[in-house]
């Protein structure tokens, strides 16, 4: 079964990726906004939503490989989980134009010399519940996305509506995206990154901290970094007017392609 995609809407083109354990449907609040400036490209990450029978690995390369064989050269958007693949893919392929960032860090898990980040035993612990109580664990990891955010409760309403609204996710996906939260450290890519990137944090984010998505737009040239004042891990929700309107004006920026 091949890659799922939705596209939407009409423009230049706009890549997005969800995070962990959802898909493309999550992003309905900025379709909404968006779909009559840019023609969106929805992708469901293998193993997710309707990618669910998908054979890809959820890996790094594969994943992207996949996807850059089935989206034309774009800006792509992505939250949490799917910044991984966005600064991954932005790194290898001159076909990712520009990057939208939101509540994305380059390395998750607290280092020593990365100090803005949960401990490695958060992603850890998600996965040995995920073996005992599958649906209970995606719900406490929703729970955790949601909380701090002035809109916690309906944010963590609209996450639950979508959680399942295309299927199961594939528990071996599962699997693999939580090492990937765990063990990817995309730092020594900033650097060289050559094109431009919009960060955008939530300053109530307890997964992914505002200070990282600073310090990790500090480290990329040509890039601008967004806090959003009672914003949780997932912005794009409670506070879509705000991201809508950040990303319009940072897409009406880029050279035409």
């Amino acid at each position: 079964m091949a890659l799922h995609m939705e596209i939407v809407g009409d423009g230049p083109p706009l890549v997005l990726i969800h995070g962990w354990g959802l898909h493309g449907g999550v992003f309905a609040p900025l379709v909404d906004r968006l779909s009559d400036r840019f023609r969106m490209h929805l992708v469901d990450l293998p193993g997710h939503g309707y990618s669910r029978e998908d054979a890809t690995p959820l890996t790094l390369q594969a994943a992207v490989a996949e996807i850059l064989a089935h989206t034309p050269p774009a800006a792509w958007l992505a939250w949490s989980l799917g910044g991984l693949f966005a600064l991954h893919a932005a790194s290898v392929s001159p076909q990712v134009r520009a990057l939208a960032l939101v509540a994305v860090t380059p390395r998750f898990v607290r280092g020593g010399d990365w100090p803005h980040a949960v401990e490695a035993s958060v992603f850890e612990q998600f996965g040995k519940d995920l073996q005992q109580d599958y649906r209970g664990t995606l719900e406490r990891f929703l729970a955790l996305d949601t909380i701090g955010s002035e809109h916690a409760r309906a944010e963590l309403r609209t996450l639950k509506e979508n959680l399942y609204a295309r299927g199961e996710p594939s528990p071996h996906a599962l699997q693999q995206g939580l090492t990937l939260l765990e063990q990817s450290d995309l730092r020594g890519s900033l650097p060289a990154l050559s094109i431009p990137s919009l960060w955008i944090s939530g300053r109530r984010d307890r997964l992914v901290s505002p200070s990282a998505m600073q310090a990790a737009a500090a480290l990329t040239p040509d890039s601008r970094y967004l806090d959003i004042r009672g914003g949780g891990h997932a912005p794009f929700l409670g506070h879509a007017d705000q991201v809508a309107d950040e990303v319009r004006n940072f897409m009406a920026t880029l050279p035409p392609s």
